[in-house]
Parts: structure tokens; C-alpha cells; sequence
């Protein structure tokens, strides 16, 4: 049986840093399912896929939550992780910026705050 929860604590640290054990902690002390959810679907399953590497991963996730313009809280955490995984804060920004066409100004604007506050 594989491990999920294993696989997505070490994926979390290896992205995120102790930031990742915080929100698992944190997560625990309100919904430990959801911290479950968490831990073992999202990191243990899907960032554990190998085609893509983190950093890739990291682009991905900051231009979806951008695209969102309402993830702001989340987009903070993805965008401290793209960084841990090694993409320049020039790279961040640009990313934030090619979802204009696709997300709209406002969204945009309120990534780049978000990317500003970190």
C-alpha cells in the first residue's frame, strides 16, 4: 500500500519549507481531514508526479491562482514556495503578468499586490 501521507509530508517540506509543516499543523488544529486531504491527495499524489519539476509545478499554481483573483491568501504561500523552488521574483512577476489577457486586469492587480507583500 503506498503512502501517501509519507510521500506528500516530504513533497510539502521539499516545496514549501517548514512554512508547509505550519499550514499542516495549523490545518490539524480545525479539520484534520481536511489537513489529510491535504497531505496525502494534493502533495502525496499530485505534486508528486514526476514529469513536471517543482519549479514548473510552482508557475503553474501561481498563474492559476492568479487567474482565480480570489486566492490571495493561497496565491502568498504558492508564491513563497516558487521562490524556495527557485524561480526569480522577475520570473513571479512575469507570470502575473501573462495572465492579464486571460484573467482580466483586476485579477492581475491584485496578484501583483500579493507578489509586493512578499
Amino acid at each position: 500500500m503506498t503512502d501517501y501521507a509519507g510521500i506528500g509530508r516530504k513533497k510539502l517540506r521539499e516545496i514549501d519549507g517548514e512554512a508547509g509543516v505550519r499550514v499542516e499543523e495549523t490545518l490539524n488544529n480545525v479539520c484534520p481531514d481536511l489537513a489529510r486531504y491535504l497531505i496525502e491527495y494534493s502533495f502525496g499524489e499530485i505534486y508528486a508526479r514526476e514529469i513536471l519539476d517543482n519549479k514548473t509545478k510552482e508557475q503553474a499554481v501561481v498563474a492559476a491562482l492568479t487567474a482565480m483573483g480570489t486566492a490571495a491568501p493561497q496565491l502568498k504561500v504558492h508564491i513563497h514556495a516558487a521562490l524556495n523552488v527557485g524561480c526569480t521574483p522577475e520570473e513571479i512577476r512575469e507570470i502575473i503578468i501573462q495572465m492579464c489577457g486571460y484573467a482580466g486586469f483586476p485579477a492581475t492587480l491584485n496578484a501583483m499586490g500579493t507578489l509586493m507583500e512578499v
